[in-house]
């Protein structure tokens, strides 16, 4: 059917409900399903979200400069991001967190 495909997962999501940080339980559901996906011969880009951590347009950065807050949402990205690398390669496929924010340990 599609050779690649771009999925997009809300930082919201990765909360599964709790409205703050990554429900464990839920995270490896979804890496399950991704793999299901890939194992088909799919190429997968997931583009993640950081809602669950902080959001620089909300209450949590008032008063706060734009740029700070964005980083600080950046950062948040990255940590969703790194969750679900470990949940994908933990069902045997290779993941690999890419970002703007020059992070050469991690991404």
């Amino acid at each position: 059917m599609y050779k690649r495909v771009l999925l997009k997962i809300s930082g919201e999501a990765l909360a599964a409900g709790r409205g703050f940080g990554v429900d464990a339980v839920f995270i490896h559901e979804i890496a399950n399903e991704i793999a299901q996906v890939a194992r088909t011969g799919c190429q997968i880009a997931i583009v993640v979200g950081g809602g669950n951590f902080f959001r620089g347009v909300s209450e949590q950065a008032i008063h706060m400069d734009r740029v700070a807050a964005d980083h600080m949402g950046m950062l948040s990205t990255v940590i969703n991001a790194i969750a679900l690398q470990d949940a994908i390669e933990k069902t045997g496929l290779y993941a690999r967190v890419m970002s703007a924010i020059e992070m050469h340990e991690v991404a």
